[in-house]
């Protein structure tokens, strides 16, 4: 035990990342749960230890090796969604908050730029709009409301796919919802219509959804959807739009998306349907995106 001290203290007082750390701490807690973690603790400090001080070194030591780790995937700066400006107002009963957000660490920078230019424009023509209606509506009783928010729905080193959800609330609430689904290797948007040869996707994913939803409906537990063709007043779901909104899972799946009330009660919410990769496979351009 004395003889390995001066490593121990040697160890205690190297500055490791966060994410060692706390993985360092989480073994060493195990360990210390055993009936042996004394011998157990002192054998695995110091290979630690030891791991550390030949990372620490070699890095320090080697330009060559410091940029081989620069290009370690989990070490690179990630791409990130942040908000960089909130438009609100609020009044007895008005309420609204626009969250206007910004990409960063985009490698192509014009891609970049064009995507926070759309975000700032969209978003600041939503927000004059709603300010206009309040002008006018100034004297009514009637609650209105806008909100919208932003966050990363997949991330992978292949793909990035942006939300944003968009509640409006008047005499009720309602919520819709768009992506952009970005290759980060291409630098481009990924539309619905690209992802196949021709625009028989339309049938034959509109037949899947339908085929979905009659097997998911149970009126009992609340869940039911409006298909064409079944009495349902302003007749239906049908068919996709061609640039239906849609987005690509970290697992490659396609998911394809319907706002609040667009194809099932209120009470469902926005409603997914995940298109098994064989029902489309015949219809896809290729498997770059969907496997």
């Amino acid at each position: 035990m004395e003889r390995l001290q001066p490593l121990i203290n040697e160890y205690k007082n190297i500055e490791i990342p966060e994410e060692v750390e706390f993985m360092v701490r989480k073994t060493i807690n195990e360990f210390e749960s055993c009936r042996n973690r004394e011998r157990k603790l002192i054998k695995f400090t110091a290979a630690v230890a030891a791991a550390v001080l030949l990372f620490v070194g070699a890095v320090n030591l080697s330009p060559v090796t410091a940029s081989a780790m620069s290009k370690i995937p989990v070490l690179k700066e990630l791409v990130r969604i942040v908000t960089i400006k909130e438009l609100a107002y609020q009044s007895d009963n008005r309420d609204v908050n626009i969250k206007v957000p910004q990409i960063e660490g985009l490698p192509d920078s014009q891609l970049e730029k064009s995507l926070n230019e759309k975000y700032l424009q969209r978003n600041t023509a939503l927000y004059e709009e709603f300010l206009a209606r309040t002008g006018e509506d100034e004297l009514s009783p009637m609650n209105l409301a806008l909100f919208t928010d932003y966050k990363v729905k997949t991330h992978t080193a292949d793909i990035l796919v942006v939300e944003e959800v968009k509640t409006e609330i008047a005499a009720s609430g309602a919520e819709s919802v768009r992506y952009d689904n970005i290759d980060l290797k291409n630098q481009i948007i990924i539309t619905l219509p690209s992802l196949f040869k021709d625009d028989s996707y339309i049938d034959v994913i509109s037949d899947n959804i339908k085929a979905q939803m009659q097997a998911k409906t149970n009126k009992s537990e609340g869940i039911m959807f409006f298909i064409a063709g079944d009495g349902t007043v302003g007749g239906g779901f049908d068919k996709i739009a061609p640039e239906q909104t849609f987005y690509i899972t970290a697992d490659s799946q396609l998911v394809i998306v319907f706002d609040e009330y667009a194809v099932a009660p209120g009470s469902m919410g926005i409603v997914e349907f995940t298109i098994p990769t064989a029902v489309i496979q015949g219809s896809l351009v290729s498997n770059t995106y969907i496997k």
